[in-house]
């Protein structure tokens, strides 16, 4: 299914606090995504009820140079129970600037928000 295209608007307070969570991590570039966060728009989700959105970065920003266009950043989900339920994927274009949070669930149910930061980890909620 291809997303669907939404009027930009900015970042919701989950989504943003998911980034800084994730930019949180050391990494090349990580510091150049962190300073995009104050310029990125959502553009569009990735289907109805979807947590997943598409991102954009309003220039003037810095760039990164990440050599891939994932996130080389470990962000798995848990339940409060402590059962693993996905991860949360950040995508870039080209490495450059933010293009995408991605909720990718192992669960029956797709989820239809992002999880808490809760004690440094991501969160889902019993």
């Amino acid at each position: 299914m291809a997303p669907l295209s939404i009027g930009p608007r900015s970042l919701n307070a989950d989504e943003r606090a998911v980034l800084e969570h994730i930019l949180s991590a050391e990494f090349v570039g990580a510091a150049q995504l962190r300073s995009q966060l104050d310029h990125s728009e959502v553009v569009a989700v990735w289907g109805p009820d979807s947590a997943s959105v598409d991102l954009q970065v309003r220039e003037p920003c810095a760039h990164a140079a990440l050599p891939t266009e994932l996130l080389p950043v470990d962000a798995h989900v848990h339940h409060q129970s402590g059962a693993y339920v996905g991860e949360i994927l950040v995508w870039t274009d080209r490495g450059a600037t933010l293009a995408a949070l991605e909720f990718a669930w192992v669960t029956d149910e797709m989820p239809t928000s992002l999880p808490a930061v809760v004690d440094g980890r991501l969160s889902w909620p019993a």
